[in-house]
């Protein structure tokens, strides 16, 4: 007999087998912000610095979308080709993003399908498995991250989605555009 998970109303979740998503509940909320922020940008201001030393709002996007991608893909496999193709590691060395805004929200929205996906099937029995570094990475990355769990990893991904999220909130505030915080 398979164990089932209720969520109440309140928030209490019952059963044994809690599923990843209700455990993340709210970075869903901040997926829909930030697609609501990056949605009206027109290409100057993609442009625009965050700070003066710091990359353009688009090349931040960017950042986001490929740091997705190469933890929920390349790591723990989750991805698909159609995903993949939205990483674009080369435009960080540049600090250039080349993509349009509503090419940017379809890679933040492919890349939160991925993720809200394997959140909705994992549970927190899931999060001990241990991931080693996949073989695309060079010798000296795979020293630097070594084997991962996907706890880890998606406490990762979260916190990254945060961090650069505030950065584009002060930087897009700083050139009197409307934020992810409103």
């Amino acid at each position: 007999m398979t164990e089932t998970t209720e969520v109440t109303d309140a928030g209490a979740v019952t059963g044994q087998a809690l599923p990843l998503a209700a455990v993340s509940a709210g970075w869903d909320r901040f997926q829909r912000d930030l697609v609501k922020a990056v949605t009206p940008l027109t290409p100057e201001q993609l442009a625009l610095p965050v700070a003066p030393t710091h990359w353009p709002i688009g090349m931040l996007v960017q950042h986001i979308i490929n740091d997705r991608i190469w933890w929920f893909d390349l790591w723990m496999g989750e991805g698909n080709p159609e995903v993949a193709s939205y990483m674009h590691w080369e435009e960080e060395e540049a600090g250039v993003s080349v993509h349009t805004t509503a090419e940017l929200v379809a890679g933040l929205e492919a890349t939160w399908g991925m993720i809200e996906k394997t959140l909705g099937r994992w549970t927190v029995a899931d999060l001990a498995h241990v991931f080693a570094p996949p073989a695309e990475l060079t010798e000296a990355e795979r020293q630097v991250f070594g084997p991962s769990t996907r706890q880890w990893i998606i406490w990762h991904v979260l916190r990254h989605d945060m961090h650069h999220g505030g950065e584009l909130a002060v930087g897009m505030g700083a050139h009197y555009l409307p934020t992810i915080w409103g």
